[in-house]
């Protein structure tokens, strides 16, 4: 197969795997991916996956990128709190929450980190779409529970007030019932006394 055709008929991908390859041409020579990548016509992601140099690389796509190269995998953590406004800093790589193990992966176009959940955990994210692709990000109550549950040193005020944590902008976005039916979810003790705490702090920021 050609790169001309190997791309038209793969252009609906973002990012690409070597199973997608595969439905199309079950022979397909390996090596012609390295030589590819070799003439920058392709980027290897992570082992398995790859992207069309040419693809514009946005916030979007870096989220559809996240969740595809390590599956189930939606955003969350620091890079949601950015996303919703909910802290002042600059996030400059993708965090994840997974049910497979805890992971790193530093690539060419950023770095994508995944904090393990148990596989009953991954609940309470939504789709967003993109120029025809679909992501997965944590709603706002789910993506603050991740972080205290996967964070148990957050125990007091003085550790809130360290997070620079946005109040009102979690008053103004957040649903308290559906925060408090998924922290029933995670049927975590240890959690429920955290979480508590975080929303008397954030009652009278």
């Amino acid at each position: 197969m050609q790169f001309i055709e190997f791309k038209e008929k793969l252009k609906d991908f973002a990012v690409f795997s070597l199973n997608d390859i595969r439905k199309l041409e079950a022979d397909f020579d390996l090596r012609r991916l390295n030589e590819w990548a070799g003439k920058k016509y392709i980027k290897k992601i992570r082992r398995g996956y790859y992207l069309f140099s040419d693809l514009s690389i946005n916030e979007p796509v870096l989220f559809l990128i996240a969740n595809t190269i390590y599956r189930p995998s939606y955003i969350s953590l620091e890079m949601a709190f950015s996303l919703y406004n909910l802290i002042p800093e600059a996030i400059y790589g993708i965090t994840s929450v997974t049910s497979q193990k805890t992971n790193i992966f530093k690539t060419d176009v950023g770095s994508f980190a995944y904090r393990h959940l148990k596989p009953e955990l991954i609940f309470g994210y939504e789709l967003r779409e993109y120029n025809g692709y679909s992501y997965m990000v944590a709603e706002i109550e789910k993506a603050v529970l991740d972080y205290l549950y996967l964070n148990s040193h957050l125990k007091d005020i003085n550790d809130f007030k360290g997070l620079r944590f946005n109040a009102f902008e979690f008053k103004k976005k957040a649903d308290i019932n559906k925060f408090n039916k998924y922290l029933k979810a995670f049927n975590n003790r240890a959690l429920s006394v955290r979480a508590n705490q975080f929303l008397a702090y954030i009652k009278y920021a």
